[in-house]
């Protein structure tokens, strides 16, 4: 394979890129009137526009976006700070963007730049030699950006994070890999996020930010063009902030699996439906090689409720066919995507050894809900935001899980040991997404596979940093290094249950976090500034 071709067409498909931006760039936070659905509403935006632009570049980037927020509208947050989601953020977990957890938010009114790298982040070891004997894998691939201050994501501020690899050991199998083969899913709410009810229901789903609401039949929706007999890789993100989707396009039953959430797979064909869960990501291959028409995209969400009729849907058009609406109908799934046939492409061992007990650090978190007052809990503590962020109490001396805020919610891990987390499923009968900040892992048994001793893949699974804990009946079991300090949180998923206290924090080698992470003064001026604001204006 030469390299000059293909960093030919990278450089190409990244010109080609519609609404791309970075990996230098400033990011404009604002409120304005969008009507993605039919409903005209305020929103909070990324550059004025839903999803945001994308922001794009190549593994081995420095990426320095300056985050510069304008909020005015009081019935949303008006501070904010940004998650670049999946990136590992070694030795810059102050770039990571959860606010209390890595940083103060950023008021109204200022800015703040996130300077990170992507690179081969082994590196790093330039800085601190401990971790020359320790592996960590190089950022690329499929990633999004959203806020990660309260619900205010799922008031509009998130877009898709491209990285490009010049060596991708899937470039083969593809022709097509540009900003116009992005493909992002996400519910949308017709009031500001704290007002929805929970359990929440969408008003519409939207493809690439276009959709419509029950009643509506003229609202634009979004159209794919494909050129017959070309391949094209799609980057396919949840943006979602609580239901899940499984997408399908009529009359393509045969994509091919190659990326889960920034990770390579073992490239998986034959597969008719893609179920995806909020902030998981895939790439997967469709030929173009049906008849010149037009063909329904569908993202069908879980339903608590009635469903919206028509929503969720945009159309793949053939170059030479009519702007028409499809005439094609859906058929039931014969061959979706089951998450445990997917498999690691490099590296695919997980932490530990091939054994139940083969880890340094083995928990177990217990995840409850208490209806009277709506919180849930991991092990008994529900996560309450602190006062001061985690790596602020880390930086100032402070190591011990008994020593950190929140109390009970922080659990220390040492460095360089495997660790093993087993999570059960099933709490208030939803399938829970769970993410983890600062690393990829190794699902060692994967929603689907029961409780009892079978279902263990210790050999190669699949490597994520977004997994479904599943159902009653569940043990979904993951294993990470720690090979990244500093704290990272471990939440789920759906933001509404974030909100409601589903989350902990890891405190990965905190002696050592100093001496690998060290923040700009700007970081060290949010608090102060956030701390002065009064309540309303927050």
């Amino acid at each position: 394979m030469k390299l000059l071709p293909i960093l030919s067409a990278i450089a190409l498909s990244i010109r080609q890129a519609q609404a791309s931006i970075g990996p230098v760039t400033n990011l404009h936070i604002v409120n304005a009137n969008i009507a993605p659905d039919g409903f005209n509403r305020s929103a909070v935006l990324a550059d004025g526009t839903f999803p945001g632009p994308t922001i794009a570049g190549y593994k081995g980037d420095n990426f320095r976006i300056n985050v510069q927020n304008s909020l005015t509208d009081h019935t949303m947050n008006k501070t904010t700070s940004i998650h670049w989601h999946g990136l590992f953020q070694h030795g810059t977990n102050w770039a990571d963007g959860p606010a209390m957890v890595t940083q103060c938010p950023i008021i109204s009114g200022d800015s703040f730049l996130y300077d990170f790298n992507v690179p081969d982040q082994a590196g790093k070891c330039l800085k601190f030699c401990i971790w020359s004997i320790i592996k960590i894998n190089p950022n690329a691939g499929t990633f999004w950006y959203h806020s990660h201050e309260g619900l205010q994501y799922c008031d509009g501020l998130r877009g898709p994070f491209i990285v490009y690899d010049p060596f991708d050991p899937h470039a083969d199998l593809y022709d097509v890999d540009n900003g116009n083969t992005i493909i992002t899913l996400s519910d949308w709410y017709h009031v500001p996020a704290v007002q929805v009810p929970i359990p929440a229901n969408p008003d519409s789903v939207l493809i690439n930010g276009l959709g419509r609401m029950a009643g509506d039949t003229t609202s634009p929706l979004s159209v794919i063009t494909v050129t017959q007999g070309l391949r094209y890789r799609f980057r396919l993100i949840s943006m979602s902030c609580d239901p899940f989707f499984n997408f399908t396009i009529d009359g393509h039953d045969n994509f091919t699996i190659i990326e889960a959430d920034g990770e390579n797979t073992v490239p998986l064909s034959g597969i008719d439906s893609i179920q995806i869960f909020a902030s998981q990501r895939y790439s997967f291959i469709l030929e173009a090689n049906q008849p010149i028409g037009n063909y329904w995209i569908r993202a069908a969400q879980e339903t608590l409720g009635t469903p919206v009729p028509q929503s969720g849907m945009a159309i793949l058009r053939y170059e030479g066919a009519p702007d028409a609406y499809p005439e094609t109908d859906a058929t039931p799934s014969q061959f979706p995507l089951f998450e445990p046939d997917l498999h690691a492409l490099t590296d695919p061992t997980p932490p530990g050894l091939p054994t139940l007990d083969g880890v340094d650090v083995d928990l177990n978190l217990d995840v409850t809900f208490n209806t009277t007052d709506g919180r849930f809990f991991v092990n008994g503590h529900t996560f309450i935001s602190p006062p001061i962020p985690v790596l602020l109490q880390i930086l100032s001396g402070h190591y011990t899980a008994q020593d950190l805020l929140p109390e009970g919610s922080v659990y220390t891990l040492p460095r360089n040991k495997s660790v093993q987390l087993t999570i059960p499923g099933g709490v208030v009968g939803v399938r829970h997404p769970v993410h983890l900040h600062g690393h990829s892992f190794s699902v060692v048994k994967s929603a689907g596979t029961g409780l009892s001793g079978s279902g263990y893949n210790f050999v190669n699974p699949v490597r994520r940093d977004a997994v479904n804990i599943g159902l009653a009946g569940d043990n979904v079991t993951i294993r990470f290094d720690t090979n990244n300090p500093g704290p990272w949180f471990f939440h789920c998923h759906i933001d509404f249950h974030l909100y409601a206290g589903f989350a902990i924090v890891f405190a990965e080698d905190p002696q050592d976090t100093p001496f690998v992470d060290t923040p700009p003064l700007a970081w060290q001026e949010l608090c102060p500034k956030y701390d002065a604001l009064p309540p309303w204006d927050t």
